[in-house]
């Protein structure tokens, strides 16, 4: 058993789909099951149930995902432990599912980055900011919880969302005439239902509430097979390729824009961080996101930037 492959385990476990869990690895996607397959043996227990379709936790896997998530944090203070023990101390940085492509470029010579591989999502990876587990991190948050954290918050990136339906019509939709889905399951849904359920309330899209984790990935596809409407596609599903039966609608009336910020605490004064979180987010500007067209959360901290 080898560390990488209890971080496999826990990747493809947030994921529950073995390509996107590849892909935020960098590596092939045969190898990482060979992986999985070995660690499997290793422990003498199935942690996945697999078809063509689906991948599920089962009940050992299910079981022994924190104590091999503690096990990973453990081994990450190690090293850093390691690193300050050397004389550089890197600043970490955590993400939910997106990263700058230049990120390494926009702090060379100016920081030490280490990026950390525990992917978890925006509520959990801003809470680990706060209490010192983390530097810095690219997440969505809220203006009340930067208060409540005590974070501050800089404009690092945008996705415009796209509607996804069954059939052959790829013309624009309006926001009203969509449906959003929102997950029971608030430990990993926790931003994307805050964000599902007030853009709904505002432009009267129709909320449809799942209990399977459905907001990504073959299960999501089958509820938009299910849906009458077309159905908004969340930030996490944003490349993921369609199935050929369905098609990518624009939204529109308004436009739907989800923000990524790169937040650090606000009572931050270690000039590595400063100077890093400056030069990640140096000339980014306000990706279009005022303009009269858009609709953003009404606590979003980028909603009046500039205005």
């Amino acid at each position: 058993m080898e560390l990488r492959q209890l971080r496999y385990f826990a990747v493809v476990a947030e994921e529950l789909h073995f390509g996107r869990a590849a892909a935020r690895l960098l590596i092939a996607g045969p190898s990482l099951s060979q992986q999985i397959k070995a660690l499997e043996r290793d422990l003498g227990v199935p942690l996945f149930v697999r078809d063509r379709r689906t991948v599920a936790l089962t009940a050992a896997g299910a079981e022994l995902l924190p104590e091999v998530r503690a096990l990973l944090e453990r081994a990450d203070e190690l090293r850093r432990r390691a690193h300050r023990l050397s004389g550089a101390d890197p600043v970490r940085i955590g993400y939910v599912n997106w990263l700058p492509p230049d990120l390494t470029t926009r702090t060379s010579g100016i920081a030490q980055l280490y990026v950390d591989a525990w992917i978890a999502p925006s509520h959990a990876q801003a809470a680990r900011v706060a209490d010192g587990s983390l530097d810095l991190a690219v997440c969505w948050i809220r203006t009340a919880d930067l208060a409540e954290l005590g974070l501050t918050a800089r404009l690092l990136g945008a996705d415009r969302l796209y509607a996804v339906s069954i059939g052959t019509d790829t013309g624009p939709v309006k926001a009203r005439d969509i449906a959003v889905l929102v997950d029971d399951d608030v430990t990993s849904w926790s931003s994307w239902n805050e964000f599902a359920e007030e853009f709904a309330r505002d432009t009267g899209a129709r909320v449809i509430r799942i209990h399977n984790g459905a907001i990504t990935g073959p299960a999501f596809f089958d509820h938009v097979r299910g849906c009458t409407t077309p159905v908004l596609n969340s930030p996490k599903g944003q490349v993921t390729p369609l199935p050929p039966d369905l098609v990518r609608r624009e939204v529109i009336a308004p436009e739907v824009m989800w923000t990524w910020s790169l937040v650090h605490r606000e009572d931050e004064v270690r000039e590595s961080v400063l100077a890093a979180a400056e030069a990640i987010a140096r000339d980014v500007g306000d990706l279009g996101l005022q303009v009269e067209s858009v609709w953003l959360p009404s606590d979003d901290p980028h909603r009046t930037l500039g205005g």
